[in-house]
């Protein structure tokens, strides 16, 4: 075998998860006859580990739970089609757009039977909401962002009856998508994998797969996924069909890359498009990387404070410090430190890249955290459009003013270290003009925290 497979180790698939994909680690062909029957137990673990955060509850900050709201009082109706079922009424009522498709073919969710090369799960995302389809499947399956809760996930049974109901589910997905496995001490997140599979789905080796992060070299990612669109000279393990491991010893000989369609790889007319574009791909990543430390953060923070009345200057030194490592480590994923540079010029060409920078909220001058870049990294200011987000918001003042505090060093040039030396004085002076003018907490907390005098 290569030294080039040696170093990545063999587990390169790139997979977002919306359900625990337990049917495809026992080897079950089929899906289960009933695979979501568990929903909401008496007790989650986090009950005991996080009681602050009740877990337990009903979610109710986050669109999904907004969507059933307004379908139940006859607001809003969802409508079945024999092509997909509910997927596109249901993308529609989400405002997700088709061009953030992205197909995935490795083995994860319950509903592994379905899913091979020739049968790509479909991933649609937005800022906070995720939907999978799966062609033939009897679930819709979806996750998002409670501001309240952190990651949620649901299911929408996917054949047609009068009063279409999106179910909350718990344990079984928890049971993957769990910091820790629920042994204790973990927290909910999305999953972004890694490791090489066949065409049929099945992984080829059994190593662990690996998480995926912004840090990530471009040749570790998507493999297991489709990738349309141009990425140059950047290698990528996208678009890899091989029956068998031995075909990976000779890998450039199995790459494909730079391609616009997919049609010639599998049957594409079954989805909305024929693309699962690069740029989508590369803002799903930076997207669920933040958003899993924000969970982390927030239901460690308040349950530390929970612990002491909400008075952050009762916190041990010992307590403080372990919660300033979860706070900058998503300071620092917000602020692209240690991202992997770009070496070649990347484009999409599904749209989505036009769709997703029209929601930016601009400055003044026009300038917009969601604007890309695409040369050299991927966005223009190097600061995380989560920002804006409820789920940033929902932080505690504790946290948000300490995150709020690291976003200022690093742009007001007083933290030069390495994992910022990408940042020029230009892209610092600029990402804090955009960022103090359309974040108003942001502003407010300068106004409190003036820059030290030089």
């Amino acid at each position: 075998m290569s030294k080039q497979l040696a170093l990545t180790g063999l587990v390169l698939a790139l997979t977002v998860a919306l359900v625990t994909p337990a049917a495809a680690q026992s080897g079950a062909a089929d899906e289960p006859a009933n695979p979501f029957a568990q929903s909401t137990p008496t007790t989650l673990p986090y009950d005991k580990e996080y009681p602050v955060m009740h877990y337990e509850r009903a979610p109710a900050h986050n669109a999904i739970a907004r969507l059933q709201q307004r379908v139940a009082a006859g607001e809003v109706k969802l409508t079945y089609t024999a092509a997909r079922g509910y997927l596109d009424s249901l993308l529609a009522a989400l405002n997700i757009d088709a061009s953030s498709q992205a197909l995935v073919y490795s083995k994860t969710s319950l509903q592994t039977g379905a899913i091979s090369a020739a049968t790509p799960r479909a991933l649609y995302f937005d800022t906070d909401t995720y939907v999978g389809y799966v062609q033939g499947a009897r679930n819709l399956e979806l996750g998002a962002m409670d501001s309240e809760l952190g990651q949620v996930f649901y299911i929408l049974p996917n054949r047609e009856v009068a009063a279409p109901q999106l179910q909350r589910q718990t344990l079984n997905c928890l049971a993957c998508h769990d910091t820790y496995e629920l042994s204790g001490g973990g927290v909910p997140r999305f999953l972004l994998m890694s490791s090489y599979v066949n065409i049929r789905g099945d992984q080829l080796t059994h190593e662990d797969n690996i998480l995926t992060t912004d840090e990530t070299p471009m040749e570790s990612r998507w493999g297991g996924w489709y990738v349309t669109g141009q990425t140059g000279k950047q290698k990528h393990v996208g678009n890899i069909l091989v029956t068998d491991v031995q075909e990976l010893v000779k890998l450039d000989s199995v790459r494909r890359e730079n391609i616009d369609t997919l049609d010639g790889l599998f049957d594409t007319k079954p989805y909305l498009t024929d693309k699962s574009d690069v740029v989508a791909l590369l803002v799903l990543q930076h997207q669920v990387t933040v958003q899993n430390l924000l969970t982390r953060a927030n239901f460690e923070v308040r349950t530390a404070l929970a612990r002491v009345g909400d008075k952050s200057g009762a916190l041990s030194a010992k307590t403080t410090g372990k919660l300033h490592e979860y706070l900058d480590d998503l300071a620092k994923a917000m602020l692209f430190g240690d991202a992997v540079p770009y070496i070649d010029t990347i484009r999409g060409n599904s749209g989505f890249a036009g769709w997703f920078q029209k929601q930016g909220i601009k400055d003044a001058q026009g300038r917009s955290l969601r604007d890309l870049d695409l040369q050299t990294r991927l966005f223009r200011y190097p600061l995380s459009y989560l920002v804006y987000t409820p789920s940033f918001d929902a932080l505690p003042d504790y946290a948000r003013d300490y995150v709020f505090g690291r976003f200022a060093a690093v742009l007001q040039g007083r933290d030069m270290t390495a994992s910022y030396a990408f940042m020029s004085a230009a892209d610092r002076r600029d990402t804090l003009q955009v960022l103090t003018a359309t974040k108003p907490a942001f502003a407010h907390y300068l106004a409190r925290h003036p820059a030290p005098a030089k």
